[in-house]
């Protein structure tokens, strides 16, 4: 009797360690969101034709500290669905970025998006994605600072 609900408890917890999440979440009001996993932002920044300049912390997954750290990835064009052109890659703790020209944007953890220099004028959250793009990206015009928060 004591095997079988072992064996019932383990059949359990290997079916939900199987399953995967979707690359991209929807929240609570249902729209979904352009927050993505390390190894998602990784597989994108290993296999994009955009030019990408990086800044901050080099971007390493499997750093001691890398949960502490967000990677937002922020580009200058918009191609349907497809975001890319020139690309800035940050990675590291709370500030706030210079993102004049971003057009599209995607992060590892929740961040928000300014319509002004120095995270002021109307904000957004990343969370909060109006329109969703390809590969976990948020289409955010007029975007002009990126303001990273601490964990």
């Amino acid at each position: 009797m004591q095997f079988s609900a072992v064996f019932v408890a383990l059949a359990a917890l290997a079916s939900v360690a199987i399953g995967s999440p979707a690359g991209v979440v929807a929240n609570t009001q249902g729209v979904a969101s352009s927050i993505v996993s390390d190894a998602e932002m990784a597989h994108f920044l290993a296999t994009t034709d955009a030019e990408l300049t990086f800044i901050g912390e080099p971007f390493n997954p499997l750093a001691k500290r890398a949960a502490q750290a967000t990677t937002v990835t922020f580009c200058t064009k918009r191609i349907g669905n497809i975001c890319g052109g020139s690309c800035t890659v940050y990675n590291g703790g709370a500030t706030c970025l210079d993102a004049a020209n971003t057009t599209c944007m995607s992060a590892t953890n929740d961040v928000g998006f300014c319509d002004e220099l120095g995270c002021d004028g109307n904000c957004n959250t990343m969370s909060q994605c109006g329109t969703p793009m390809g590969n976990g990206f948020c289409f955010t015009p007029d975007t002009q600072s990126i303001l990273v928060s601490s964990l």
